[in-house]
């Protein structure tokens, strides 16, 4: 059985001026949050987390379900860049390669069952919160 997805059920929008004018915001799957926040659910979450763009990588952690032949992540703990390169990110802007970093990143784990949840509640949430923020490109990262 084939799926066959007309142009426009795509969401796809076109890139509209220069990488270096553009402020970017990481979106990220990989269970990344604050050690002050309350961990993922590791039995399967659908929430999210909102990082501060000023987030220091020392005050971050990841939490995930998937199991650990899937998604080691003691190996991603040892640089955090790895999953979600803040750092990366923040050299881009002072080389100019990128015109910023956003004020705001979301995070959440990629591995839970309730996929309609993830689908009518969380993504639409997260949309949300892109679409608020001053980001005009979002890096997508996974564990």
């Amino acid at each position: 059985m084939s799926i066959q997805l007309s142009r426009k059920a795509i969401p796809y929008t076109p890139v509209s001026k220069p990488l270096s004018e553009m402020t970017l915001m990481i979106v990220s799957t990989a269970g990344v949050h604050l050690k002050t926040q309350e961990a993922f659910d590791t039995a399967g979450d659908t929430t999210y987390r909102v990082i501060p763009g000023d987030v220091s990588v020392a005050d971050l952690t990841v939490t995930h379900g998937a199991p650990k032949a899937e998604y080691d992540t003691d190996e991603p703990k040892k640089d955090l860049n790895t999953i979600f390169p803040i750092d990366r990110l923040r050299a881009f802007a002072k080389e100019g390669i990128i015109k910023d970093v956003a004020e705001k990143h979301i995070t959440m784990m990629g591995y839970a069952m309730r996929l309609n949840e993830i689908n009518a509640v969380t993504v639409p949430a997260i949309a949300k919160e892109v679409d608020r923020s001053r980001a005009d490109a979002v890096l997508l990262t996974a564990g």
